[in-house]
């Protein structure tokens, strides 16, 4: 996992009572036995064994493999839309917004390709991942379209074309099966299907990817918004 994302899924979560932290340490465990294993392969045993509890303590938490990956699902949604966020800090514009999150997802697959397969592997099982990451694309996206750079003909049909898009994308990238600019090709497509004019697009996309700020800068949880990606 790429240490800008890791230490925010790893870190010691303050102030939480005892059975909130017992199930935060499992869908963390969780999360290291699905990247090793995959998500069909992992047992509740597994996940039990790596966190260093009884079954049975997996199982007061959450009754099914899939409610675990609910919960898995939860925490990398959080994670991922709330750095990407917190590096959106002063961008302004909704198509650079759109961009960066494009190519992120794609980055991600780029950095730690076994870790990407097992994200797209749980939001099959938990729908909820991409649930709440869609609420972020969609506020780039309404951004946009309110800045007149994208003119789409629903917000609907835009939305399976991100979303079906980025995630080929990183499936080709975590198969090794393209260049280290299809994360900007595959941006410049997308803004070009979003309305914007070629040149346009391309010059969005190439623009260099704004750093995830330090942690400690950004130690507290953002708000939830609907009108960012967090």
């Amino acid at each position: 996992m790429p240490e800008a994302l890791a230490e925010s899924v790893w870190r010691a979560r303050p102030g939480l009572l005892k059975r909130e932290r017992t199930r935060v340490q499992l869908v963390q465990a969780a999360i290291r036995v699905f990247g090793s294993r995959g998500y069909a392969d992992a047992t509740i045993q597994e996940i039990a064994a790596v966190a260093g509890v009884t079954t049975g303590t997996v199982y007061n938490h959450f009754k099914t493999k899939e409610d675990v990956a609910r919960g898995v699902a939860m925490l990398l949604a959080d994670t991922l839309c709330r750095r990407i966020t917190q590096s959106q800090q002063g961008v302004a514009e909704g198509a650079q917004r759109m961009a960066i999150g494009i190519q992120r997802y794609i980055w991600l697959a780029e950095q730690s390709p076994q870790w990407a397969l097992m994200l797209m592997e749980v939001s099959a099982a938990a729908p909820e991942l991409l649930m709440q990451i869609r609420d972020y694309v969609l506020a780039d996206l309404r951004l946009g379209v309110k800045q007149k750079a994208f003119r789409v003909p629903s917000e609907a049909a835009a939305m399976d074309m991100i979303n079906g898009s980025v995630q080929q994308a990183m499936r080709t990238v975590a198969f090794g099966r393209a260049s280290g600019k299809h994360g900007r090709e595959v941006s410049t497509c997308l803004l070009r299907g979003l309305g914007m004019e070629w040149a346009a697009a391309k010059q969005v996309a190439f623009r260099p990817l704004p750093a995830f700020p330090p942690m400690e800068e950004t130690a507290a949880p953002a708000a939830k918004k609907t009108s960012r990606r967090t």
